[in-house]
């Protein structure tokens, strides 16, 4: 059995990773999706394992020691982290494990695993980038333009990605993730077993071929 891999979507926001992952998600559902732990506290219905692996913050500080995580984040007063063991686990399985995250977040994955395939999201343009940011009506003006900000400095790293994805078409945006998807289950590095596939049933073969 092949090796699964670890595809890392992310992108200024307002590119529309949360949008574009959902649709790739639905598509296709063998994709696995990276599932974070985080020392905040379970919202109604949510589901350990699931949604997330709920931590305390003196377990998740271990885990940090112990560099148990490809990337953590502290966002207001919670961290939240990405679990080698999750990811490892089901890449061991032969799954591809996807994992939207900030472009921070996504330097932090490379530095330490620099197998997993990357994915640089775009939007069409950093006009369509504001307006996008705006019309969600969930920012204040000067928080907007924060955004728009580090949008532009987030554009600085697009060379540390494999490849980009223009986000103007939510279907065609997920079209060219399954098809970067698709050459990356060919790549030869990812099987080691090509040899030994094509030489099964040789003998067979070869006693058919004789007159």
């Amino acid at each position: 059995m092949s090796k699964g891999f670890l595809l890392v979507l992310s992108g200024p926001s307002g590119s529309g990773k949360g949008t574009v992952s959902a649709a790739l998600m639905e598509k296709n559902k063998e994709i696995k999706y990276s599932t974070s732990v985080t020392t905040r506290t379970p919202r109604p219905g949510e589901v350990n394992g699931e949604n997330y692996f709920f931590a305390t913050m003196e377990e998740f500080e271990k885990m940090v020691e112990k560099d148990e995580l490809l990337e953590h984040a502290h966002v207001h007063t919670n961290y939240y982290g990405t679990p080698k063991e999750f990811v490892f686990n089901q890449i061991n399985q032969g799954e591809i494990v996807l994992l939207e995250i900030d472009v921070q977040g996504a330097l932090q994955v490379k530095d330490k695993y620099k197998e997993a395939v990357f994915i640089f999201l775009l939007p069409p343009s950093m006009d369509e980038l504001l307006d996008r940011i705006r019309k969600r009506g969930t920012e204040t003006e000067e928080d907007i333009e924060t955004r728009f900000s580090n949008a532009f400095k987030e554009l600085d790293f697009v060379g540390e990605y494999d490849y980009f994805v223009v986000n103007d078409s939510v279907d065609q945006a997920v079209k060219d993730i399954e098809s970067i998807i698709a050459a990356e289950k060919l790549r030869v590095k990812r099987h080691s077993d090509i040899k030994k596939i094509m030489m099964k049933g040789r003998k067979d073969s070869f006693e058919h071929s004789k007159f």
